[in-house]
């Protein structure tokens, strides 16, 4: 059964992230050290315990649909209300609406143990915390007033709606549409799908965040406009009042996340109501839809991230469990009696500081982009513009390059598991499975990677970038500095992949000023993952470099060696693709013909 790694977690956010430098100086008003360790404890405290021998059979039931309503799994009520009460869903939400304030990392940090515990059950809470986050940030005075407290406390969540049948990804081209009332409301019509838990039976209201188009609005993505929509209308005193005119017509059979009902929904059909129509109200400016969407949709990018690093520490602890435990044949030098447990067998061990190297990277990439978002809200001037880009820049790495860790040490997990980890009563499969959909959703990895070499690579002319190889050269000077024999290689292993990254970096950026958005396009995938790599190899160096008596140190060397010396190489052959791939793609494209 998962346990949360809480001393990893913290350790992570305290000295690798900044959380404990940016507390001691007051960045966050009074929290304490001692506050954070004890929200970290409990987190991980209810996800072993509450969450995670739900997961299971969250994965077997799935959400159930009959007549337009919807069953959650077993327990799955109860469960949220017991996380609702926990006051979980309010860590970051303002203290005016009932939440904590506390700093977005906490918030990541505590995702990670629920998504760990289950996946599909914390996209629930994941939705409403964008949501809440979209309407604080654009909502009305009066749209705040009348449902912000209930999200914020977790009695009614928050869906959105986003992608239709025939747009996916390209949503310049929805056709849900907005009619204007004379009372200042809308009336919503349309079909959306893939709705994560856009119905469900643990919450007693669902506030829809719906794109649609105004009959006037201007084509392309310049005329969507954003809409708060709720399954019920709520009346004036705050209490429940008639449904609106939004149902579940069905839901996906998926490859995992069963538990979570991913709905087909449709607005304004007729089925609920005096009139056809959804009653809408707008968040925003009209035709300014898109841009309130992208305060919801940033949060969900590094949330999801944090799915991809939730599912490689679950599947990593799953398999060295089994391979302390799985005894075949004999290893190399094994003086046991009887067949050795196959950790002892080198390839198996090797398989496994992998899975570890990388779900320590990928959490900590998700966590520095964390610590970038909290700065730039408790900075002002120039700081704050500072913060504000690399939490930027961040993003799109920490989306991408965490899911397809997560998918990659999934995928380990059931190789060390053999046979049995195709089994499904082994619960490694599960795994694999639940974390396939992070690298599509929320912007595939693709698109990430567009955004990335498009969007925010050029951010301050190219400065913010380079100034962040300038941080990342200074970590592995420290490295060579140190020295200390135990690193071995490290210090001109990370050199190496530095170099690697620079030069893909200036070749894109380049590229990009005289025009050659198509070559730069063709490597920005590979660039991505070199990118998430070499801040692996430097994020688990700052770990290692830090003296903080906790009687890790060791530990953290070994595995900073192991990354630099076995997966670094890889920067290089990235690298690679990245300068020169786009004629060889040019030249294949042929093949596709």
């Amino acid at each position: 059964m998962y346990k949360a790694p809480v001393e990893e977690i913290a350790f992570t956010l305290n000295h690798v992230a900044g959380l404990a430098d940016a507390v001691e100086i007051g960045r966050f008003g009074d929290l304490s050290a001692d506050l954070v360790e004890a929200i970290l404890e409990e987190a991980g405290r209810f996800a072993g315990n509450e969450m995670a021998p739900l997961g299971e059979i969250g994965d077997k039931q799935g959400a159930r649909l009959t007549d337009g309503e919807i069953k959650t799994p077993d327990g799955w009520p109860e469960l949220y209300r017991h996380w609702r009460e926990g006051g979980w869903n309010g860590l970051t939400a303002p203290e005016a609406f009932g939440g904590q304030n506390l700093p977005h990392m906490l918030n990541v940090a505590a995702l990670e143990m629920w998504n760990s515990a289950s996946m599909a059950f914390a996209l629930a809470p994941t939705l409403t915390m964008g949501a809440i986050e979209a309407l604080v940030t654009h909502g009305s005075d009066a749209l705040k007033e009348k449902y912000l407290a209930k999200m914020v406390s977790g009695e009614w969540t928050g869906s959105m709606n986003l992608t239709e049948p025939h747009a996916g990804s390209d949503l310049g081209v929805l056709k849900t549409r907005a009619e204007r009332s004379d009372d200042g409301t809308y009336r919503i019509f349309g079909q959306k799908i893939f709705i994560t838990w856009g119905e469900h039976d643990v919450a007693d209201n669902i506030i829809h965040l719906v794109l649609a188009r105004l009959p006037d609005a201007p084509a392309g993505t310049r005329g969507i406009s954003l809409f708060l929509v709720p399954k019920f209308l709520v009346n004036e005193d705050g209490s429940l009042g008639p449904r609106n005119d939004v149902f579940c017509h069905s839901i996906e059979h998926k490859l995992g996340i069963h538990g979570s009902p991913t709905c087909t929904m449709i607005y304004g059909d007729g089925r609920f109501g005096e009139e056809k129509g959804a009653i809408g109200w707008i968040v925003g400016e009209e035709n300014k839809g898109l841009a309130c969407m992208f305060t919801m949709m940033n949060n969900a990018r590094l949330a999801v991230g944090m799915q991809g690093v939730a599912i490689a520490e679950a599947a990593t602890q799953k398999a060295v469990s089994y391979a302390h435990e799985r005894t075949q044949g004999k290893a190399p030098g094994w003086s046991g009696s009887g067949m050795s447990p196959i950790i002892e067998h080198p390839d198996i061990a090797r398989t496994l500081i992998t899975m570890k190297a990388l779900t320590q990277g990928a959490r900590a990439i998700c966590y520095a982009c964390a610590h970038a978002t909290d700065m730039s809200h408790h900075t002002e001037g120039d700081d704050a513009r500072h913060w504000a880009e690399r939490a930027a820049l961040l993003t799109p790495i920490a989306k991408s390059f965490a899911t397809d860790v997560g998918v990659e040490v999934a995928s380990l997990g059931i190789q060390v598991h053999g046979g049995m980890g195709f089994i499904e009563e082994t619960g490694a499969a599960r795994y694999l499975r639940d974390s396939r959909i992070a690298p599509i959703y929320e912007g595939t990895n693709g698109i990430q990677a567009i955004d990335l070499v498009t969007r925010k690579l050029p951010l301050s002319s190219g400065e913010q970038v380079q100034g962040f190889l300038g941080e990342l050269k200074q970590i592995a000077e420290s490295v060579a500095a140190s020295n200390d024999t135990a690193f071995g290689e490290t210090g001109d292993r990370l050199r190496a992949a530095i170099a690697a990254l620079e030069t893909a970096t200036h070749w894109l950026l380049e590229a990009q000023a005289a025009g050659n958005a198509t070559d730069a396009l063709a490597g920005a995938t590979p660039y991505q993952r070199l990118f998430g790599l070499t801040l692996t190899g430097c994020y688990l160096a700052k770990g290692a470099l830090a003296n903080t008596g906790d009687g890790g140190a060791e530990k953290r060397v070994a595995l900073c060696r192991f990354m630099a010396e076995n997966l670094l190489s890889e920067t290089s052959a990235l690298k690679d693709r990245v300068v020169s791939g786009a004629a060889s793609l040019q030249a294949a494209r042929a093949i596709l013909a």
